[in-house]
């Protein structure tokens, strides 16, 4: 076996997969964790959980946070929490390859694979070439983005305060982290067309998925380069993406505009521009981005119940976004559909959805919601809040989005584990959890078919 390569035979059952994913999420969170609480990475020092809860925000690209980012952490801990929001933007599947290719060494076959079916991609695909795609993409969006906010911070705070706000801030939006240095996020910035437009860019862009962008350039460099890539050519994943995520962004829009314009402590008393803007602004941040123009605790009920809805579908697979996934929310209105027309099989754009994909589909919503329901729970036993609250920040740290309802920042020691525990689930993905507690029984085994009643 040459240097490099990782031979999985010779290791236990019990290092599957799933182990790998969360051993390697807990290598990087528990030093960082550790790093957060020296004097040289904040001004006044934080708890053990305090510092694991931040670094579990930062990996996870939540964004939740119990304590005020921009004033508590020193340049180095801003700057360790950028790192943090990059590798969790990547994804570790993407980091380890990198870090292989920067030290010399070889993927093994099965980890070209693995990493293949992470990144959902073809098993033709160069594993190579993709990573450096992905790294190429990632940096070029991220810097543009931060370009265009240098427009806006320079001039305001200065050419180094003013080039780090707009870099840290690029770094949140594109890997849908939500940090800011703002004590009250982006309020101050309801209005501005340049801030509100060129961050909503960059967690969009980061929200498609790795899988949807190559798939766009791939196409478009076979259409020898013409205007746009031919939508019929685009894999079925892609046109999902391309056609929900409008969708949901629209509808989000005009349902916060309409639910909070007459809102006086949101929308009510902004200029009719300003608040669509900024009722935009929401439905896009809540696609997992985190970063608010508006105050999320004074939103009507209503619209609060709007935004738990659009957080928990969330962004795409192989994404810098979480929550259940646009692609795992289409399959499952595509089944329904298909059952309500009394069809034998959902399809979507002249294609046939295969039937474990459904049952997939099926699995993640049932063991999300299962999640859900437990966290809930616990934190109704722990904390003295409404249970919207609760449910607002359980959805947004499980979705992995950052937007808080003003809980979070009051949380107590239990409390503060409960959300750890949820938004490394939400990262890492539900169904990986499942994996690891349940025992794979693969049968060849068929019983008699039998019914029973439901519904």
């Amino acid at each position: 076996m040459k240097l490099g390569e990782f031979n999985t035979q010779t290791f236990s059952p019990r290092w599957s997969e799933p182990y790998i994913i969360v051993s390697s999420f807990l290598a990087v969170l528990l030093p960082s964790a550790l790093l957060l609480m020296l004097p040289p990475f904040s001004y006044s020092g934080l708890s053990f959980t305090d510092a694991l809860f931040t670094a579990t925000s930062a990996i996870s690209v939540t964004g939740l946070g119990v304590v005020d980012t921009g004033s508590h952490f020193t340049l180095a801990g801003k700057i360790l929490l950028m790192l943090l929001m990059q590798i969790g933007g990547l994804g570790q599947m993407t980091l380890s390859c990198v870090l292989f290719y920067l030290f010399g060494l070889r993927l093994s076959l099965r980890q070209q694979s693995l990493a293949k079916e992470a990144l959902g991609q073809e098993k033709h695909i160069n594993i190579r070439q993709l990573v450096i795609k992905i790294v190429i993409f990632s940096m070029t969006a991220q810097m543009i983005g931060a370009l265009l906010l240098c427009w806006r911070w320079v001039p305001q705070f200065g050419w180094f305060d003013g080039i780090f706000t707009a870099l840290f801030h690029a770094v949140s939006a594109f890997n849908n982290a939500g940090f800011s240095l703002f004590s009250n996020n982006l309020v101050g910035y309801h209005g501005d067309t340049l801030v509100s437009l060129s961050l909503a860019a960059l967690f969009i862009a980061g929200g498609l998925g790795f899988t949807v962008v190559s798939d766009i350039h791939e196409t478009w460099r076979k259409n020898e380069r013409g205007w746009l890539p031919k939508f019929n050519k685009l894999r079925l994943h892609s046109k999902i993406m391309l056609v929900g995520t409008p969708i949901l962004l629209c509808s989000g829009t005009v349902l916060i505009l309409l639910l909070e314009h007459n809102n006086p402590n949101t929308l009510a008393n902004m200029p009719m521009y300003d608040q669509l803007l900024s009722a935009f602004f929401q439905s896009a941040t809540t696609r997992t981005a985190g970063f608010n123009t508006i105050n999320i605790g004074l939103m009507t009920e209503p619209g609060l119940l709007i935004m738990m809805l659009l957080m928990l579908i969330g962004a795409g697979p192989t994404s810098t976004g979480g929550g259940l996934k646009v692609s795992t929310f289409a399959v499952a209105l595509l089944a329904t559909r298909a059952f309500l027309r009394q069809q034998n099989f959902a399809s979507a754009f002249n294609r046939t959805l295969p039937w474990p994909l459904v049952t997939k589909a099926l699995a993640i919503m049932v063991i999300s919601a299962l999640v859900l329901t437990l966290a809930m729970f616990l934190l109704m036993l722990t904390e003295r809040a409404p249970f919207y609250e609760i449910m607002f920040e359980t959805i947004s740290a499980f979705a992995t989005v950052g937007l808080t309802s003003g809980l979070t920042a009051n949380l107590s020691e239990p409390g503060k584990l409960i959300l750890i525990v949820v938004m490394i689930i939400g990262r890492i993905g539900p169904l990986t959890l499942a994996y690891m507690l349940s025992k794979p029984k693969p049968s060849c085994l068929k019983y008699p078919e039998d019914s029973i009643l439901t519904g």
